[in-house]
């Protein structure tokens, strides 16, 4: 059974720091890309990191480029988010994806974690 569970939302003041973590089973972790999404209230989902099976690469949205930083632990089956000068408008349900394309296209998605910026 795949499962991936997110960890470390909650709630910060302005210019704050957070660590998010994704914690994963059920699936080869180390022949998948592992993304970071979030999704604001009336807002589309959007990609905000990612990073490759090996964790050579990543990649940032522009909005958190500089303050977010992606990373994985292929051995922990984990993958996580540190968050910086976190502002307002990061305030969101934040989703970790497992992601594998080759002849075929498999997406695994955990429950979410909320984090709110607020003074």
């Amino acid at each position: 059974q795949v499962q991936l569970v997110e960890s470390g939302g909650g709630l910060v003041q302005p210019g704050g720091s957070l660590r998010l973590s994704c914690a994963t089973s059920g699936f080869t972790f180390s022949n998948y890309a592992m993304r970071w999404y979030r999704q604001a209230p009336g807002k589309e989902r959007e990609l905000v990191a990612s990073i490759t099976n090996n964790g050579v690469s990543t990649n940032y949205a522009d909005s958190v480029k500089g303050r977010f930083t992606i990373s994985r632990e292929n051995a922990k089956k984990a993958v996580y988010l540190q968050m910086n000068s976190l502002k307002p408008e990061d305030t969101a349900v934040y989703y970790c994806n497992a992601h594998f394309q080759s002849f075929r296209t498999f997406d695994y998605w955990g429950q979410g974690t909320q984090v709110t910026v607020s003074s």
